[in-house]
């Protein structure tokens, strides 16, 4: 690819410190003059090493960095919505990565892009995905090592492509493309093995109220507190592991494994909750309203 000449002065990226984001800084600045680059990294949740995260946004060439943290929103506004309406992307998938975007070879390309055009249309988007020369991962660890860029635990072993937040922890690329291999079990990094699960009965009740959930055995507690808390709680006990191949919007088929722990739980109580509660009628247009529910947040609607 040619360098652009579009007078671009400064570009805002949205950064994660992973590969990909990493490897963009320079070659932004190698297709477009040079620019002044802010990255903009969003806490959802994911257990980050921030400062690290700032270090190496610096270190790959940005100007400015600006960390947002936006816990509570992603779980108060979008992901206990999501729970209240049963919202389950093709049975399987619950919408983890989804709800708040990371990757711009699958979906989240068009939801971001409707987003700008609806936002702010005078901003120009540029899609390095869809414009550079790099096609995998491995050629993607090739850049980074040919620009001093520190990849951190990626290496041409641990190859996989990781998106993480409160909610959800996914995996894919590596051995998973061949949809024959199984996932090792040194891949996931939420959750336990139900065969190291603890042998025993873990009781909890979780407490609803409206569809919310607002507590845990009584107590009220704080939307993100209380995430953590279930998550640790599904983690320990092998809960939340799902393997699928999905249908993305852009047309092609992608093979993931998911870990949901807390929102695997809290799927499934509110269900039956809902079994005691909600008449035959009621839960018949529910199931079709969540499949429909689900179908927009994964197309960005």
């Amino acid at each position: 690819m040619k360098t652009q000449d579009e007078g671009i002065k400064k570009i805002c990226l949205a950064y994660s410190g992973g590969l990909d984001t990493s490897i963009i800084m320079p070659w932004l600045k190698e297709h477009y003059n040079n620019p002044e680059i802010i990255a903009v990294c969003t806490n959802v949740g994911q257990d980050e090493d921030w400062d690290a995260v700032e270090r190496k946004a610096y270190a790959s060439g940005a100007s400015k960095y600006y960390l947002a943290d936006c816990r509570e929103e992603l779980v108060s506004d979008f992901l206990y919505p999501m729970v209240r309406a049963g919202a389950v992307y093709e049975g399987k998938y619950m919408l983890g990565t989804s709800i708040h975007g990371c990757t711009g070879k699958g979906n989240d390309q068009v939801r971001f892009e409707l987003t700008y055009k609806a936002l702010a249309p005078h901003l120009k988007v540029i899609a390095p995905w869809r414009m550079w020369e790099i096609h995998s991962r491995e050629q993607a660890i090739a850049y980074a090592e040919e620009h001093n860029l520190d990849l951190g635990e990626i290496s041409r072993e641990n190859i996989y492509s990781r998106d993480w937040n409160i909610w959800h922890m996914s995996h894919e690329g590596g051995i998973l493309e061949n949809p024959w291999n199984a996932p090792d079990e040194s891949m996931f990094r939420l959750t336990k093995s139900p065969q190291d699960a603890p042998d025993k009965t873990t009781e909890v009740s979780i407490d609803f109220e409206k569809g919310i959930p607002v507590g845990l055995d009584g107590k009220k507690i704080a939307p993100v507190e209380l995430m953590k808390q279930l998550n640790a709680l599904a983690a320990e006990n092998g809960i939340g592991r799902v393997d699928i191949v999905e249908t993305r919007m852009v047309g092609m088929k992608s093979r993931g494994v998911y870990e949901t722990p807390g929102g695997t739980l809290l799927h499934i109580a509110l269900r039956d909750l809902e079994m005691f509660t909600t008449n035959y009628d009621a839960l018949s247009l529910k199931q079709s309203l969540a499949q429909n529910y689900s179908d927009l947040v994964y197309a960005g609607k």
